[in-house]
């Protein structure tokens, strides 16, 4: 981290910053030779409060890498199998006989994404304050047919992570925010990382601006209830614990090495150049996930080569010419630190994290995938 380095960085942030007209953004990226830890622009846009480091932030899908963790310490304790069928566990899933807890994990179940179902997309953006129950984000999705047979392709589902906090919920024997924090968030000491069951925030955080509305206006979602989110999208965390997280999950330090493995096995997904595992991806060499939930977005991913970690919290989830702004800022960051491994994921997974994501659906397997690491 010398000062050219450092000054690059700050003049490719800002420039997306300014680009995508973001409001705030917090960055932070570590690795053995230093460490760039930087926020900027506004957390409030009324106040105009600026942005500093520390604050809470809605994580989004950086949730599914919990609570398919969560499904993974089970199963180094004996009381699941990843190829036990999820109706063993949870009743009423269409081809729940024949799609397995593996399929769930890796997007691979063929199991229709409630966030996609108008009824719900509806219900949603008429009282973002409403909570929403685990069984009633699955009846959104019953009610569609099957995308595929099970294993059969890859589509990002938010269903697929609902399930997987049944199971948890079934198997830990206690709500799946109390399971995440005995057997997740303490281990890998994360003390500022929770698992919200309305919608309080915890103090500081950021302010956050959407359009994901009924008529398409920027709206503050601060307060919105992420209870649609549940075990696919509603925890809160802040860039110390998500620098943390960010190494243990590449490195599974929380798993037997033959579980962590298992994660790691690659599999295409529907953006190019990137490939799933078990609740996380490899993305040019970065492994991770990123996030979006109406007001937040972020990035947090690991490159084993250089054991650098890259986190990204901001607080909006406006697109900028069809590209999420988390990536903007990911790209633009790595392009300066790690040039032969440029972090970039040219749209959403099919499904999205959002109600009213879409997204290509195609599979690419144009590029081998990488070999799974545990360095």
């Amino acid at each position: 981290m010398t000062p050219d380095v450092t000054a690059r960085l700050d003049t490719a942030v800002q420039r997306v910053l300014t680009e995508a007209s973001v409001p705030g953004v917090i960055v932070n990226l570590s690795t053995p030779q230093g460490e760039y830890l930087k926020a900027f622009g506004v957390s409030d846009k009324v106040a105009g409060t600026a942005m500093v480091t520390g604050l809470n932030m809605r994580i989004g899908s950086e949730t599914k890498t919990f609570t398919v963790t969560g499904l993974l310490r089970l199963v180094d304790q004996g009381k699941a199998g990843l190829d036990d069928p999820i109706g063993k566990y949870v009743s009423g899933v269409p081809n729940g006989d024949t799609i397995t807890l593996r399929q769930l994990s890796d997007m691979r179940s063929g199991l229709f994404s409630y966030t996609q179902d108008e009824d719900f997309v509806a219900a949603l953006q008429a009282d973002p304050q409403r909570s929403f129950t685990p069984d009633q984000l699955l009846a959104y999705a019953f009610k569609h047919p099957v995308n595929f047979a099970p294993g059969a392709e890859f589509d990002y589902s938010n269903t697929n992570t609902v399930l997987i906090g049944k199971v948890i919920e079934k198997l830990g024997g206690q709500p799946l925010g109390e399971f995440l924090k005995k057997e997740v968030f303490d281990p890998a000491d994360l003390g500022r990382t929770v698992f919200p069951t309305t919608n309080a925030f915890p103090q500081p955080h950021s302010q956050g601006y959407t359009n994901q509305t009924a008529d398409g206006t920027i709206a503050d979602a601060t307060d919105w209830n992420p209870s649609w989110g549940w075990a696919a999208g509603a925890m809160i965390s802040d860039q110390a614990d998500m620098k943390k997280w960010a190494k243990v999950l590449a490195t599974g330090t929380l798993l037997t090495p033959q579980t962590q493995a298992q994660r790691l096995q690659p599999q295409p997904s529907a953006v190019p150049d990137t490939w799933y595992g078990l609740g996380v991806f490899y993305n040019h060499g970065w492994i991770g996930h990123n996030g979006s939930l109406p007001g937040y977005q972020t990035v947090v991913v690991y490159l084993p080569s250089a054991q650098a970690s890259l986190v990204v919290l901001l607080n909006t989830d406006i697109t900028y010419k069809g590209s999420a702004p988390s990536t903007l800022f990911a790209k633009a960051i790595t392009e300066v630190v790690s040039p032969g491994n440029v972090y970039d994921l040219p749209a959403a997974p099919a499904g999205g994290d959002e109600p009213s994501a879409t997204a290509d659906a195609s599979v690419s397997t144009s590029v081998t995938p990488p070999a799974p690491s545990t360095a």
